[in-house]
């Protein structure tokens, strides 16, 4: 798929690996749109420095993924913005350490809706226009730990292995128009949890004994949408070998 002019959103696409995504995509030439939730400033700024930098259109979009008629609403505004969608990138996510026996209904709720079910309804609502189309693709950002999943992340894990089945599911569904794939990030950008120690052991952990870049993700997105029209279902690591440790 050439990049140049199609039409991408990437939700939560104003701030960390969201924000890198866009910017790579954007040095293509693809017109934006990007989702945001609370992070207005952020979205409006990047917009306006990509137009500038590339040229580019970008357009920000508002939504909850939490609430099913602002995702439907999301869907519907993104369509209409270019009369198409060419590629959305599943990159919005709430993490957080649920210890068991102390993880609340809310936070289940929250991890699952925001990580596996807007995931869901959201490719529901673009995925068969993009078939009838004739081409589109899906990228969805899982997590390496889904196959090891840590005690203080049970629901984030279960989320994302959520995520990675519906990748897989959608892909057969969508078949042959549109690709889907996922990525599998390992440490690219640590969270305020993460105490220096176990960033250490973190690292130790890792094949490649260093942490990546949002942009390393970023360019395998780019990857996926500009390069390989004949990768579908894939899981890909981008982690450094953590997953092989």
């Amino acid at each position: 798929m050439k990049l140049k002019n199609s039409v991408v959103l990437v939700t939560g696409g104003a701030k960390r690996v969201g924000k890198a995504i866009v910017t790579e995509l954007a040095q293509a030439g693809a017109k934006l749109l990007i989702h945001y939730n609370t992070s207005e400033k952020e979205a409006k700024a990047l917009a306006k420095s990509l137009n500038k930098k590339f040229g580019v259109v970008c357009k920000i979009l508002q939504a909850n993924l939490q609430k099913e008629e602002e995702i439907k609403r999301l869907a519907q505004e993104a369509w209409q913005a270019f009369g198409q969608v060419d590629a959305l990138v599943h990159n919005a996510s709430t993490f957080y350490p649920t210890p068991l026996g102390k993880t609340t209904w809310e936070e289940w709720e929250d991890l699952m809706g925001s990580n596996a079910r807007a995931v869901f309804f959201l490719s529901q609502a673009l995925g068969p226009k993009m078939k009838k189309k004739g081409q589109g693709k899906m990228i969805h950002l899982g997590d390496w730990s889904t196959t090891r999943p840590h005690p203080d992340y049970i629901p984030y894990n279960a989320a994302k292995a959520a995520m990675m089945n519906l990748a897989q599911a959608f892909a057969r569904a969508l078949a042959p128009e549109v690709q889907v794939n996922t990525l599998l990030p390992g440490p690219i950008l640590w969270s305020s949890h993460t105490s220096e120690s176990a960033k250490k052991k973190i690292l130790q952990k890792t094949l490649l004994k260093r942490h990546g870049s949002p942009k390393d993700i970023a360019k395998t997105v780019r990857f996926l949408l500009e390069d390989s029209d004949f990768i579908t279902g894939a899981q890909i690591h981008v982690d450094g070998g953590r997953n092989l440790y």
